[in-house]
């Protein structure tokens, strides 16, 4: 299609504010962005919808359209829904670099512009299907009436017999139809998400097909309008962030008209995907300056002003201040060195999914949480609302042991043997002055995590008050020295006499020393087991009765 088709739909709302000689360009595709630097996700020919959330001053726009033009964009349409008129600077650009430039009434959604166009590009669409899309331009409106994508959902069960559901990488549900049985189980949710991603990360082309507990399963992804397809140089750039669109039905069946359409369908649901990420643009932002405010050692009541800024965007309508956690979290894939895979995008838009409670739907119930990410790591910046009448701070919050528990299996999919993912929790801080040893002790929490084995992995601030997490950065050669200079002696009496001496060391030390209560568990006679200490004793020169010497065997034993 051409710019002047859509300059001639008065539905769309489009008025143009320059390029009056170039209307005679093909759209061959449109993309929603607000990334100050959107041109590795362009491959040509694209309508570039904007919000203006990138400009923060005049002199961004002539940077911005200049990348446009190089990366061979049709047009580009800015909303002023948020600013009002498009501003002069931006206006003057486009005319500079001979780029169409449109007007978009704050009155005409994104996806209304989005909708039209697929479906002027995508051609001659299935009758039946065609007649569902047709009818789901409110499911993309702002507000609470628009419905969402639960909207297209419902229609393509009551139209077309189909049941389909939206999910998070993890298996959370994004959106799903309103049920008239039971819904989609959460297991299944996590493992249909667990084999999308195995089957993204093999290389292969959507949709996927899936068996699971009898049912038949078509899984077709949802990537983000801001990341094309042919724009992402390694698929782990954006594996552990896209969504998936889960029919229940066997696409193996379906004209190749019904698989266009599908896919036109997934394209609407990206339109909502990114309008989510357009609104974690503030709450990102904010975790940003305060990360730097805390790493470059900025004075507490400086970050305590940005803090004052950040509840009630976090927190809006709460009456007292927060207390605060931070989450670090590290994607790492093997040889990723110089081969496009970036670390901290992918730890950013990841701890975002991990963060929200499992059980929440919906496309942001993340609306508390503020990510920031700096080189291969990613910050979470997490607002707890204090409790009335205590000091120690709240006793819930984001606890190491459960954040990883429904989403480990996805994420081992997703990272198909040569991917990590490592995350560290802090306890929670009461103010700004805090903020900075929570970063810190969120960070060594998730150098622990990685120094133990498994591809997912956290620990909490809980297990750094333990001398256990000193084991894992033990170097290997010292740990088998010092273990063979203490057991093997042990072992080797063992072998050859069958005396149980290792067994019985483990029970004596679990037992804190105590001589009954270890005979009592090995269901020995006590001189006997005195025989055994003396023996153990004996063969390594140490003294069991020496608080140094107990805790030298417990380490021994830990390590071996």
């Amino acid at each position: 299609m051409r710019l002047r088709a859509l300059l001639d739909t008065d539905a769309l709302g489009l008025r143009l504010l320059g390029g009056q000689d170039e209307l005679d360009r093909t759209v061959r595709g449109v993309m929603t962005t607000d990334l100050r630097d959107p041109s590795r996700y362009l491959s040509g020919g694209e309508l570039v919808l904007t919000g203006l959330a990138w400009r923060r001053d005049a002199a961004d726009s002539e940077p911005f359209v200049r990348l446009l033009v190089q990366a061979g964009v049709a047009a580009l349409a800015a909303g002023e829904a948020e600013l009002g008129d498009v501003p002069d600077d931006l206006v003057l650009a486009c005319a500079r670099h001979r780029l169409p430039l449109f007007a978009v009434h704050e009155s005409v959604a994104f996806a209304t512009i989005t909708e039209h166009v697929v479906r002027q590009v995508s051609g001659e669409r299935a009758g039946d299907l065609a007649a569902v899309v047709d009818r789901h331009r409110r499911m993309m409106t702002s507000g609470p009436a628009g419905g969402g994508p639960d909207v297209v959902l419902d229609l393509l069960g009551s139209d077309l017999d189909l049941r389909a559901w939206v999910l998070s990488p993890t298996g959370r549900l994004v959106a799903g139809p309103k049920p008239a049985g039971p819904g989609l189980p959460a297991e299944v949710r996590a493992k249909l998400a667990a084999e999308h991603l195995a089957a993204v990360r093999t290389g292969r082309r959507g949709p996927h097909r899936v068996i699971l507990a009898g049912a038949t399963y078509s899984l077709f992804p949802v990537r983000s309008g801001a990341r094309a397809p042919q724009a992402v140089g390694d698929v782990r750039e954006t594996v552990l962030s896209d969504w998936l669109l889960a029919v229940e039905a066997d696409a193996g069946d379906w004209a190749a008209e019904r698989l266009d359409l599908l896919q036109g369908v997934t394209q609407l649901i990206s339109v909502e995907r990114d309008r989510r990420d357009a609104a974690r643009t503030v709450r990102r932002r904010l975790a940003q300056e305060v990360l730097e405010l805390v790493q470059t050692g900025a004075a507490p009541a400086e970050i305590a002003a940005r803090l004052r800024v950040a509840a009630p965007v976090l927190l809006p309508g709460l009456g007292a201040a927060p207390h605060w956690q931070v989450v670090v979290a590290r994607v790492e894939w093997d040889g990723a060195e110089g081969n496009g895979a970036e670390g901290g995008p992918v730890a950013q838009s990841l701890l975002e999914e991990i963060l929200v409670d499992p059980h929440a739907t919906g496309p942001e119930p993340s609306d508390r949480i503020a990510v920031a990410h700096t080189g291969d790591e990613a910050v979470a910046l997490v607002p707890l609302p204090a409790v009335a009448g205590e000091h120690d701070g709240p006793e819930s919050g984001v606890l190491a042991d459960t954040l990883l528990a429904s989403v480990r299996e996805p994420l081992a999919a997703g990272l198909d043997g040569d991917g990590r993912v490592t995350l560290g929790v802090s306890a929670a801080v009461h103010s700004a002055e805090g903020l900075r040893g929570a970063l810190e002790e969120a960070r060594h929490a998730r150098r622990v995590a990685a120094a133990r084995p498994g591809r997912v992995c956290a620990a909490g601030h809980q297990e750094l008050a333990s001398h256990v997490l000193l084991l894992p950065f033990v170097p290997d050669d010292v740990r088998r020295a010092f273990t063979a200079r203490l057991l093997d002696p042990l072992r080797d009496y063992d072998r050859r006499h069958r005396a149980e001496l290792i067994p019985t060391l483990e029970a004596f030390l679990d037992c804190d020393g105590s001589w009954t209560r270890c005979a009592s568990r090995l269901h020995l006679h006590v001189n006997t087991l005195r025989y055994r200490v003396g023996r153990i004793e004996q063969l390594t020169g140490r003294d069991l009765s020496r608080l140094e010497d107990k805790l030298d065997f417990f380490l021994a034993l830990r390590m071996s």
